[in-house]
């Protein structure tokens, strides 16, 4: 069995839309390199950039 990581060691972006920082989640373990939004309502770009 693998061993447990701590949030604060997993690999973190920036959001494209609202600048947030997010972790990895291991249902974008494929895909990576390709997220940019933390959420689906940033890349509906339905919630509000920061700083607006």
């Amino acid at each position: 069995m693998a061993k447990m990581r701590k949030k604060a060691d997993l690999p973190q972006k920036q959001c494209a839309h609202c600048g947030r920082p997010f972790a990895w989640r291991k249902k974008w373990a494929r895909d990576w390199d390709n997220v940019r939004y933390c959420s689906d309502a940033c890349r509906a770009g339905k919630v509000p950039a920061q700083g607006e």
